[in-house]
């Protein structure tokens, strides 16, 4: 079984449709593989989606015909009738305007005023070592979310790692337990990592933007992200990881100092302080929208790509 088929299974994702080919090499149309086949690989994974928008147009039901009745005849005047003023034309019809959902709001919080007690406490954090930084973490009362928290989650795993994954803040789980990604988010993560032979602990460490759960696991309020950066950019100063892999739009947005939708973030490698960095789904998104899988997939093949590029180059 090829390595692609490997990570599809440990991700949950049923078998692919193959792209066959008849002899001369013109395509066939997709079909699933046959019993005790192998998904074989045969078309880029990327084609899968376009290939069931397809079908899925093909069984849409076809919009009605739109019928035009004819315009009734217009009765003529009778010859020395008096003529009469011609009917006022109606003003133009306004364009039409469609309402749009309006834009999420963007987590870029704005920057410290100069000479703020901010900018010496960040000043502050950006010299800690490890012991000083999590003590820091575990006693920060810098917003409101330290009055709701059970725990802080500072994060887990190798300190020294060349994998780095930044999420975007604890959930109701990690708040009780005090570590990132944990419960069925956690697990989906963990397939991931194993796919790419990474383990919690072994080569990666993972962080969160915020270190204390919102209340509820409503979206962060930028004065929070902008009171929490200043330790994930401690951490990932002192981790010093070959490669950073940012979960969700929250995080993307948060790290690289963007609005830019994810949708448009991942598939490219960005940088932070000179790091590499790939852009991909939340786990917890992927939970939800299983299609979604194939594309998290591709983004995570991208960061290998670029880890084993930073490697070679070291």
């Amino acid at each position: 079984m090829s390595r692609r088929a490997q990570f599809l299974e440990v991700l949950g994702i049923p078998a692919e449709w193959v792209l066959r080919q008849r002899a001369g090499g013109e395509p066939q149309a997709l079909a699933l593989p046959e019993a005790g086949e192998v998904a074989t690989v045969d078309a880029p994974l990327s084609a899968a989606p376009a290939a069931l928008a397809a079908l899925a147009a093909l069984a849409a039901p076809a919009a009605p015909a739109v019928s035009i009745a004819e315009a009734p005849p217009v009765a003529e005047a009778p010859v020395g009738a008096p003529a009469q003023a011609a009917a006022p034309t109606p003003p133009a019809e306004a364009p039409l305007t469609i309402d749009r959902a309006p834009a999420m709001p963007s987590l870029v919080p704005a920057g410290p005023e100069p000479g703020s007690a901010q900018v010496d406490r960040e000043a502050d954090i950006a010299t800690m070592d490890w012991p000083a930084l999590e003590a820091a973490v575990a006693g920060c009362t810098a917003c409101g979310l330290c009055q709701t928290r059970t725990n802080t989650v500072f994060g887990v795993g190798d300190r020294q790692a060349e994998w780095m994954l930044i999420g975007e803040a604890p959930g109701e789980n990690e708040d009780q337990q005090g570590e990132p990604f944990v419960g069925q988010a956690g697990k989906l993560l963990d397939n991931m990592l194993g796919a790419l032979g990474l383990a919690r602990g072994r080569n990666v460490f993972i962080a969160n933007v915020l270190k204390c759960r919102p209340p509820g696991n409503r979206n962060p309020e930028p004065d929070e992200v902008a009171q929490c950066e200043p330790f994930l950019r401690r951490q990932i100063a002192l981790v010093k990881p070959k490669v950073i892999v940012v979960l969700g739009r929250f995080a993307a947005q948060s790290l690289l100092r963007s609005t830019t939708p994810i949708g448009k973030l991942r598939g490219t490698v960005h940088t932070y302080e000179g790091i590499p960095v790939v852009v991909t789904y939340h786990p917890a998104y992927l939970l939800r929208t299983l299609t979604d899988k194939a594309r998290a997939w591709e983004d995570l093949c991208l960061a290998r790509e670029v880890h084993d590029r930073a490697g070679a180059g070291a």
